[in-house]
């Protein structure tokens, strides 16, 4: 019953702090929200580096936050100093290329671990960061208050309908999925349901931003809402496979009643460039 109430406080606590900076900090499309998200990004990614660390995959913490921050921190030069697209790519790859070669002159008696090192930092590098990095990019869109609000709701909503719908509805459909075994049908169903809802209701309710020209509105909507709603399911129990191939039950202690940063936003950084695709084929008028 404590961790319920600890959820429920973070959740109310975290969800409309999220908005404030949102709505009431547009200025430079939205960098106020985008540090936040470089903030959590980072977090994530030095809770990545000490989950590998258990299998041996070993990358130092501090090049762990640097690896980590390369997306969120080329998708805010891409979004706030008008950086070229490609040119924020490149660099990006350059990322790569340092943590692929940047060990080539080591020590013979350090080389054993050159592959270790590399797996290492290339997962940091993608993970969470790469993906979070597409929150930032929505910085771009028309009205993205309103866009990245709307993508909050559904990533978290969908996570809180989820867990709801399990606790209420899946005591006997539990460990479909043996990287999660208290994940169960019901608990997919209502989360992806109400993230179709809110995906559909925002047509109704923003129909200046979410007007298609390729669908009809509420069939976009919920298409946006389902695709999002699977992609973060699927965010969830990737990263319940890498804590249980890790065996650690939760990727850090850092929020009460959730665990660490990575499992409060491993739904979210699935779902951000799902997000992007649709919203940029259905909603965004050529």
């Amino acid at each position: 019953m404590k961790k319920v109430f600890q959820r429920l406080l973070v959740f109310f606590i975290s969800m409309p702090l999220l908005i404030i900076i949102l709505i009431c900090l547009p200025w430079l499309n939205h960098l106020a929200f985008s540090i936040v998200v470089l903030t959590v990004s980072v977090l994530g990614a030095l809770e990545v580096q000490n989950i590998l660390k258990q299998k041996g995959l070993l990358i130092p913490a501090p090049e762990a936050a640097v690896v980590g921050s390369l997306g969120p921190v080329f998708a805010i030069l891409q979004v706030n100093l008008g950086l070229n697209g490609d040119l924020a790519v490149l660099l990006f790859c350059l990322g790569a290329a340092w943590v692929l070669f940047s060990r080539v002159f080591s020590r013979h008696d350090k080389l054993d671990g050159y592959i270790n090192y590399s797996a290492a930092g290339l997962t940091v590098l993608i993970y969470p960061g790469f993906l979070m990095g597409w929150i930032i990019r929505m910085g771009l869109f028309p009205n993205a208050g309103i866009t990245i609000l709307v993508y909050l709701l559904i990533s978290f909503l969908n996570d809180a309908a989820a867990w709801a719908a399990g606790m209420l509805f899946g005591k006997n459909n539990r460990g479909i999925v043996d990287a999660s075994p208290n994940k169960s049908v019901a608990g997919f169903i209502g989360g992806t349901a109400v993230s179709i809802i809110i995906g559909i209701g925002a047509c109704y309710v923003f129909p200046g931003v979410f007007g298609s020209s390729v669908i009809p509105a509420p069939l976009a909507g919920a298409f946006l809402g389902l695709a999002c709603g699977i992609a973060a399911t699927l965010g969830d129990l990737g990263e319940s496979a890498i804590k249980r191939s890790a065996k650690v039950k939760d990727s850090g202690q850092l929020i009460p009643g959730r665990g660490g940063m990575l499992d409060s936003i491993d739904s979210l950084a699935l779902a951000a460039p799902v997000y992007y695709l649709v919203f940029s084929l259905l909603f965004i008028r050529s």
